[in-house]
Order: C-alpha cells, then sequence, then structure tokens
C-alpha cells in the first residue's frame, strides 16, 4: 500500500469455507495485512485464508467469541483495525474508502454502513437492516471487545459516550442472519445458551436481556422476547440510563404483531418523544393507527416517515420504512377510505421504489380492474 500508515483487518473464523473467500477478496487489496482467528475448523477454511495471504491463528473455543477477537488484536501491527465476520463482505465499488480513516480522521473509531439482510435465498435487496456500525479503530489506545456472545467493543471505556458516529461511505453486507444459514448453524440455541451463561455472572447488564429478547424474536417466541424487553428497559431504568432506541423499535413491533394496538397506544407517543428521529417508530406508530381503522391519522403519520427518510443510521432502521413501504401503506390507507386517486399514486410510488413489491402491485392491479 502507498499509504505510510497501515490498516489491518481482524477476524475470526470457523467452518466458513462457503463464505470466506468472497468476504476476504472484497477486501483484501485495501488492507496491509490480514489476521484471522480460527476458532476450530474442520472444513477448508484455514486453506482458503492462507491462500489469500491471511495469518492463521488458532484458539482452542472457550465459548467466548471476545477472547477470540482479542487474540487477533494482540496481532495486529497496523495503525488502525478493521474487523468483519466471515459471512460479511464489503462492496467492491467502496472498498478503498477505508483508507481514508489513515489520512483523513482525528476520530479514534469510524464506522461503515452495514446491511443485514433476512429472509430466505435467493436474497431480495428490500430484505434488509440498516445501521452505522463501528467498524474501524486506532490500535494501541486499548479497546478490546467484551461479551461472550453479541460481544461489542469497549467504546465508553475508552473515548466515553460517542453521541454521533463518524461513519465513512463504505457499505459492508452481512448474510449470516438469513433463514437457511440461522438454521444451518442453530445459532439461536448457540447464543441463548452463551446470553444465560454471562447473565449468571452480569444478571444487571440490561443488553443481555436485549439481546435475549431478539433471540426468541427470531424463532416467533414472542411472549419471551416481550418479557425480556421489560426487564432490560426496567434495568436500564434502575441504572438511570434510557433504554436505547432498539429496545422500544422490538418492543412495539412484537405489540403490533400481536394486535395489541390498544397496548401500544399512546405509549409509543413516550417513546417517540425519546427518540424523534427514529423512522421506524414513526412507521410503527402509523401501524397502530391502521390496525385500530384510524386512516387519516395514519396516513400523516407516514407522510412524516416520508419526510424522515433512512438516512440516519444511528439507530437499526428497516429498510423502506422511510420511503416504498410508507408508500404502501398510504396507498392502503386510501384505499380504505375510499380515495382512489390517491391510492393510485401512493402504490405506483410504492411500486417506483421497489420493483418487486408484491402487495403494491396486487392492490394496484386490483384497482386498476375495477376503475
Amino acid at each position: 500500500m502507498s499509504d505510510h500508515k497501515q490498516l489491518s483487518l481482524c477476524m475470526i473464523v470457523c467452518n466458513e469455507e462457503r463464505f470466506i473467500g468472497n468476504c476476504l477478496n472484497s477486501v483484501k487489496d485495501v488492507v496491509d495485512e490480514i489476521i484471522i482467528v480460527d476458532t476450530g475448523s474442520t472444513d477448508a477454511t484455514k486453506e482458503i485464508c492462507k491462500s489469500i495471504g491471511a495469518t492463521v491463528l488458532d484458539f482452542e473455543w472457550n465459548d467466548d467469541f471476545a477472547a477470540a477477537r482479542n487474540l487477533g488484536l494482540e496481532y495486529a501491527k497496523g495503525d488502525w483495525i478493521f474487523w468483519l465476520d466471515a459471512d460479511e463482505e464489503v462492496e467492491k465499488k467502496d472498498a478503498a474508502k477505508l483508507r481514508d480513516v489513515l489520512t483523513e480522521t482525528e476520530d479514534s473509531i469510524v464506522g461503515i454502513q452495514l446491511v443485514n439482510y433476512y429472509g430466505s435465498y435467493p436474497i431480495h435487496p428490500d430484505n434488509a437492516y440498516l445501521i452505522n456500525h463501528h467498524r474501524l479503530f486506532r490500535n494501541g489506545m486499548g479497546f478490546q471487545f467484551k461479551n461472550r456472545v453479541h460481544e461489542q467493543l469497549n467504546v465508553d471505556e475508552v473515548v466515553g459516550e460517542v453521541d454521533h458516529l463518524k461513519t465513512l461511505s463504505v457499505k459492508v453486507y452481512h448474510y449470516g442472519y438469513l433463514d437457511e444459514i440461522n438454521a444451518e448453524k442453530n445459532k439461536h440455541n448457540r447464543n441463548i445458551r452463551l446470553l444465560e451463561k454471562m447473565q449468571e455472572d452480569m444478571s444487571s447488564n440490561p443488553w443481555l436481556d436485549y439481546h435475549l429478547a431478539t433471540e426468541y424474536f427470531r424463532v416467533s417466541m414472542y411472549n419471551k422476547a416481550f418479557h425480556h424487553l421489560n426487564e432490560a428497559i426496567h434495568n436500564f431504568l434502575l441504572q438511570q440510563q434510557i433504554p436505547p432506541s432498539p429496545i422500544y423499535r422490538l418492543k412495539y413491533e412484537i405489540l403490533i404483531l400481536a394486535n395489541s394496538f390498544e397496548g401500544a397506544w399512546p405509549a409509543i407517543d413516550n417513546a417517540i418523544a425519546l427518540y424523534p428521529d427514529y423512522v421506524d417508530l414513526h412507521f410503527y406508530k402509523g401501524l397502530i393507527f391502521v390496525g385500530m381503522e384510524k386512516y387519516e391519522e395514519a396516513i400523516e403519520v407516514f407522510q412524516h416517515c416520508l419526510m424522515l427518510g433512512e438516512k440516519n443510521l444511528q439507530h437499526i432502521t428497516l429498510k423502506g420504512l422511510g420511503s416504498f413501504q410508507a408508500w404502501y401503506y398510504i396507498g392502503h390507507c386510501y384505499m380504505k377510505l375510499g380515495q382512489m386517486e390517491k391510492a393510485v399514486y401512493a402504490l405506483k410510488a410504492c411500486i417506483q421504489q421497489s420493483h418487486s413489491h408484491t402487495l403494491a402491485k396486487e392492490a394496484l392491479e386490483k384497482l386498476q380492474k375495477s376503475s
């Protein structure tokens, strides 16, 4: 690399031959070294890594993702460290921008734009959660990973609370929570076991309840998920902390799935008051109004979602809630109100932004046949 400063890629892997080649090839030309910690692969993962030029370290698995990641940090020589999961890859046209951290920032930690796909194969580009996620940090400052599972950097300990994360215009695609991969790796049972193990030592950590809630939600165990969300909220408040926005997002999603609209309204306004810039919460308020057959109020909320858009990725955001999904529900509400011209306009706007939106196409076809 031509830059004087260097960038290290650090990763942990285990039996990732399906993904690891694409992952490393997406970034190998813009990093100065690749440090791979292997936690017990029995397939061709290690050989693929070595063929791409990586240094591979063996780690005896001890049910601790953070410990494995921290071993890689010990060996990294770069001025900055970039970390990925094996089931991720960098958008190739963006990859070179990763080196901007070496010369163009005074920050100690920098984010990328993470695109988490969900659903089944083949991947649908509109089925994604979006968030700015810190993935680059200065080496030698004391950054370490913590937690056995859902590991995260000790950002607060090193630099204090980060109100706004500086983010590069670099997209990283994550495939690990697609249905097929989840089932294949049995991630749910593994994560539940490790989270419960952590709770034995860290029972007052409200993040553990949040992560348990997300695990139960993924397998449609909504009552258990809701219980852990309430525990998380309670423990955050006990520690005099405002519960983070994803907790409220998941809470109201569960209430909507349960058709508990009266239970969700007007309480959701309290969450929106805490996070007025969070488009997902506004969208869920719109869905609550739809469920209560308050269609005019819902239209107003969905129009506000369009105004907010999806550019603020400090919160985890479901793709479409500030764009095509809002247009779809505006069209749906106008249909319920008998205002068919406005419904057609909204549905066409939805389809223009999401060409394969099945519900919008079916609704539009129905309207056009009846006109």
